[in-house]
């Protein structure tokens, strides 16, 4: 094992004494090939060039000697830090840090960023990087090739943003670049760099206490909210109480909720959207969601409620199961209207999680045999009822029973 290993973070500015002494004892010196034409590096240590970095470790494991790395930004953050201290490699090592490129993107923007979301972008991750552009007013994406810009607002199609693209960042060759994300797609972009996407609405107070996003921004309590806090669909004839349309009890919200589970990088479909109580619930749990409905009132309804609870989500007008052939892949699926071939069509997409419900017993049966013979998914079904009590006479004051189906999508052994 290398006697020592030191890791050195570079922002583009002069290395620092404590980096210039680690450099000029190394024996053995692994970087991107810019880090390794530095004129700093030893012309007689082993130089490696930085593609994998597992495979780095596994040489500065077996080197007797003094070891240094070379990295862009704080290694750190989102670096080479984490691989080389995994009890794989067995490495102790000492870093130098420097900025990181988030940091200094965000410098070159003149913005605050304690309120951002920050993701990684491969080839595997890139639909989910995508997702919390969608639902996050402030994102900065570390890139990599063939996860950049460009396929940054491919994705992104239909949801308008702000890219500020900092290219090369700390070097001579460094670009700022701003611009709507229907534009990005039509540049060709320089290796490394970061992209801020910024836009969608939400909000953030002005003293945040929590980096990344401050729970505090929202501003109701609690998820399966009563009526009230959507006031949608205005009141029922001669009563205080919300006028309520089948489907629509906080219940079975709630309940629906619970077995989709939708978290941070998920993409929802919420179709049949309404009033927009779901949409809203799932956005305020961190995924991005679609919102469809073939009543543009619908859509505007639920577009409203958003912006009131601050949060952002797209809505779709057209009506399924024809208008979910151009969505992007959706990880859980509700499903308020359209029945057994809005079911079916979205089983044929392989989401992780369905829900959908139904007023009658046949109903129920229907889309629980559209869940079933779609293979492949685990289903559940439910009567759920609820009766709403009048708390100073504990006489009823409304009723609801509905059937809940859901569908989990079972993982085979390969």
């Amino acid at each position: 094992m290398a006697d020592r290993v030191t890791v050195i973070g570079w922002d583009g500015s002069p290395l620092s004494p404590a980096a210039r002494s680690a450099l000029s004892a190394a024996t053995l010196v692994a970087g991107a090939a810019h880090h390794l034409a530095r004129p700093e590096v030893p012309p007689a240590a082993e130089r490696i060039r930085l593609g994998s970095v597992d495979l780095a470790a596994r040489r500065i494991a077996g080197h007797r000697g003094t070891a240094v790395v070379l990295a862009d930004g704080d290694p750190g953050f989102f670096g080479v830090v984490r691989t080389l201290r995994a009890p794989e490699h067995g490495l102790e090592v000492e870093v130098v840090p420097a900025v990181s490129s988030v940091a200094a993107a965000f410098a070159r923007a003149g913005m605050p960023w304690e309120d951002a979301r920050i993701v990684v972008a491969h080839q595997r991750t890139l639909r989910r990087a995508v997702n919390v552009c969608r639902a996050h007013p402030k994102v900065a994406v570390l890139t990599s090739p063939g996860a950049g810009p460009a396929e940054l607002a491919l994705l992104l199609d239909g949801v308008h943003r702000t890219f500020v693209v900092c290219e090369q960042l700390g070097t001579d060759r460094e670009r700022v670049s701003v611009l709507t994300s229907d534009k990005a797609a039509d540049h060709t972009w320089s290796d490394p760099n970061v992209v801020l996407v910024i836009g969608g609405g939400g909000g953030t107070p002005a003293a945040p206490w929590l980096a990344g996003l401050d729970p505090s921004v929202r501003p109701v309590r609690g998820w399966g909210l009563p009526p009230e806090e959507y006031d949608s669909e205005g009141h029922a004839p001669g009563t205080d109480q919300p006028r309520r349309k089948a489907g629509e009890d906080p219940a079975l919200r709630a309940a629906q909720l619970a077995r989709l589970g939708p978290r941070t990088g998920d993409l929802v479909w919420d179709i049949g959207c309404a009033g927009g109580a779901f949409s809203v619930e799932a956005a305020r749990f961190g995924a991005a969601v679609i919102a469809v409905d073939p009543d543009p009132a619908a859509c505007a309804r639920t577009e409203a409620v958003a912006r009131r609870h601050g949060v952002a989500l797209q809505t779709v007008r057209g009506r399924a199961p024809h208008v979910l052939e151009t969505l992007p892949e959706p990880d859980v699926v509700r499903i308020a209207a359209g029945g057994v071939h809005v079911v079916t069509a979205c089983a044929d997409r392989r989401p992780e999680r369905i829900v959908a419900h139904a007023s009658t017993r046949d109903e129920a049966e229907a889309i629980g045999a559209a869940l079933t013979a779609a293979g492949g998914y685990a289903v559940e079904t439910l009567l759920l009822q609820t009766v709403g009590l009048d708390p100073d006479t504990w006489s009823e004051r409304d009723r609801s029973a509905v059937f809940l189906l859901s569908g989990r999508r079972i993982e085979r052994a390969p």
